[in-house]
């Protein structure tokens, strides 16, 4: 007898192959989709590297992290009832970082993963990140352990080791220092907003308190591989592990502090 019809096996075998190829060729998108939103960060990166630098052309240092303004500006960035109002160094480097207001998205990682309606909107946050141990904040601090992040902020030329020395990264908020890339840092973080900050993809990411709609971002990472895009004060960016920009108590000393992360 002629046959008229596929069997019911031969239907599902037909099918079970376009869904494995529909699988393989969903995941192959994915993955050039993050490839291509991982060049477009390092982009961005490079492009405020290039806006502080010019800033530092001007101004002989690297502008401030953040400076309070207690009338508050008007063009005051991120949540006023949650972030600190003052100018910060989004502010100092937008007239070099873009051009006009469609270019905003510079200052904007592409990449991120943050659970947030809230944060995904905040400029501040989920973003990009100066070391703080360049971009030191107003005013000086009392306290030993901070004084390398306050005062009078770095210029090109008093860093010693500029190529290994970080000056902004992928990070989960603007100001990041390397208390946010240690198990052990010299004081217990607080319950400021600030200090929810990290490095995505470091593995300590993982025991760490932060707010739920950074748990994604933190500890999958944003970057194949979880790698991230630094930016360097010689005006180099590269692309590193996260894991390697993890400083590491070690008896009385901290591993990979110095000069990535305290440039001394």
């Amino acid at each position: 007898m002629k046959r008229t019809g596929f069997t019911l096996l031969e239907l599902l075998v037909v099918i079970a192959m376009i869904a494995l190829l529909l699988a393989l060729t969903t995941a192959a998108l994915r993955a050039s989709r993050d490839r291509t939103k991982a060049v477009v960060c390092r982009s961005n990166v490079r492009q405020l590297a290039l806006g502080l630098f010019m800033y530092a052309d001007e101004n002989e240092t690297f502008p401030q992290g953040f400076r309070p303004a207690f009338g508050g500006p008007s063009d005051h960035l991120g949540d006023k009832l949650t972030d600190q109002v003052g100018r910060w160094w989004l502010n100092d480097i937008e007239d070099f970082a873009k051009k006009s207001d469609s270019e905003e998205r510079v200052f904007y990682c592409p990449s991120k993963k943050l659970d947030s309606l809230n944060l995904n909107r905040n400029i501040l946050w989920g973003n990009y990140g100066v070391n703080r141990s360049i971009c030191r904040t107003f005013p000086g601090s009392r306290m030993p352990q901070k004084r390398e992040f306050t005062g009078t902020p770095l210029g090109p030329g008093s860093i010693p080791r500029p190529s290994q020395s970080l000056l902004i990264v992928d990070s989960g908020h603007s100001l990041v220092n390397w208390w946010y890339v240690t198990d052990t840092p010299p004081l217990l973080l607080g319950s400021l907003p600030g200090d929810f900050n990290y490095v995505p993809g470091v593995e300590i990411n993982a025991g760490r308190d932060l707010l739920p709609g950074q748990l994604w971002d933190a500890i999958r990472g944003r970057h194949p591989n979880k790698t991230v895009n630094v930016g360097f004060a010689d005006g180099q960016v590269s692309r590193m592990k996260a894991q390697d920009l993890f400083v590491e108590k070690t008896a009385e000393t901290y591993q990979n502090r110095t000069p990535l992360w305290t440039p001394k």
